[in-house]
């Protein structure tokens, strides 16, 4: 009797599933070719009538998909769930089902499973593979153009140290920003075009310039090359010196700097760990409170692909609901656009230091799970 109630079950959501799985497996194909249509397509027409190769191009193509897949798998969990449930609920396919004793929880189940598994696939995607696809059609693209910045590590570095700066007519200290490095790229384990501005002292600015500057290791400091020194005194005075090797009291921050993405969401996880733990140890607040936000977005992003299988579900699995592919699509947008809304509300109250990291992150997610689950009750009673 039990072996028998096991393959029930067993065949019950197989047959759940192979409704869901079709209508999926559309959207995503949809989803993905309108993202990267509307974010890709077109900059990469005008980029062949300035010359691109066409292979260039279908290889920057291919190295989008991951970007948008991580988009449009979310999306797609809404849709086909809310499309596969509707067009059972249409049918009284769910009302036989009841009919046996099978509640609307037990229904969606499979739904939720399914939902769970795009969860993780997306976590994987966003953290693995869309930062590397990212960096890659990027140095395509560079490459592609004819530019030498195919080879380089990073560009446009900057990196601002925070701390105490002393006024030598007081004598007291106060917080405040102590120097601003910036270097045009990094390349080879150098910094090129290097320009770093001194405010450690009050009424003193000073401003080094060289042609190049590399961590020294034994030192501890940066040792610049070629360059020279421009000090402005408070008596208004301004002093000039020119040297071929130097050192300055500064730590590895812009190097460490150099090796990360630009952009937090080209990041993975560690890397991003790694970004907040150096704007943290200079005293950049801001840009540490907001990689603390992009951290736990790392996971809510795919959480998404839960709470829309919830939605979903529960929404198509109302009595008399009828939905076609077209309404579909409607809702889901609808559903969507008031989700990511609600997300990057709650992602800016974050980043300004009103809520902390964490709250500002989830919150989102667990209200629209709280919600998803309040549909659920109500259809199931």
């Amino acid at each position: 009797m039990l072996i028998r109630k096991v393959r029930y079950i067993h065949l019950l959501d197989r047959w759940l599933l192979a409704e869901i799985i079709a209508p999926l497996l559309f959207a995503v194909a949809a989803f993905t070719v309108l993202g990267l249509s509307i974010g890709v397509m077109f900059e990469l027409a005008r980029r062949l009538v300035d010359g691109l190769p066409i292979s260039i191009a279908l290889q920057l193509l291919l190295l989008n998909v991951p970007r948008f897949l991580v988009l449009s798998l979310p999306m797609s969990s809404l849709f086909a769930t809310l499309f596969a449930y509707s067009k059972l609920s249409a049918n009284s396919e769910l009302k036989a089902l009841h009919s046996v004793g099978i509640s609307t929880i037990r229904l969606v189940v499979p739904a939720l499973i399914l939902s769970l598994s795009l969860t993780g696939l997306t976590l994987v995607l966003n953290d693995v593979i869309v930062p590397r696809a990212n960096t890659q059609a990027e140095l395509t693209l560079q490459k592609g153009l004819g530019r030498a910045l195919a080879t380089e590590q990073g560009k446009d570095i900057t990196f601002n140290n925070f701390g105490r700066i002393y006024d030598s007519k007081t004598k007291t200290t106060s917080r405040g920003l102590r120097q601003l490095f910036y270097s045009r790229c990094f390349k080879k384990g150098e910094m090129i075009d290097v320009t770093l501005l001194d405010f450690s002292r009050t009424n003193y600015r000073q401003m080094w310039i060289a042609q190049r500057a590399t961590w020294n290791e034994s030192q501890a400091m940066w040792e610049f090359f070629n360059g020279q020194i421009l000090t402005l005194n408070p008596n208004g005075s301004t002093t000039h010196v020119a040297f071929d090797q130097n050192f300055y009291p500064l730590n590895s921050g812009p190097l460490q700097v150099a090796k990360l993405p630009d952009d937090a969401n080209n990041m993975t996880f560690s890397q991003a760990i790694t970004a907040e733990r150096i704007e943290s140890e200079a005293g950049n607040v801001k840009a540490a409170r907001k990689l603390r936000v992009r951290i736990q977005e790392k996971f809510t992003l795919p959480m998404a692909c839960l709470v829309f299988g919830l939605i979903g579900s529960s929404l198509g699995a109302r009595p008399g609901s009828r939905t076609s592919k077209s309404q579909g699509f409607g809702v889901s947008i609808l559903l969507i656009l008031g989700y990511y809304a609600l997300s990057i509300s709650f992602s800016s109250l974050g980043i300004s230091g009103i809520l902390p990291p964490l709250t500002a992150a989830w919150l989102p997610v667990l209200i629209s799970l709280g919600f998803g689950g309040l549909l659920l009750y109500q259809v199931n009673r």
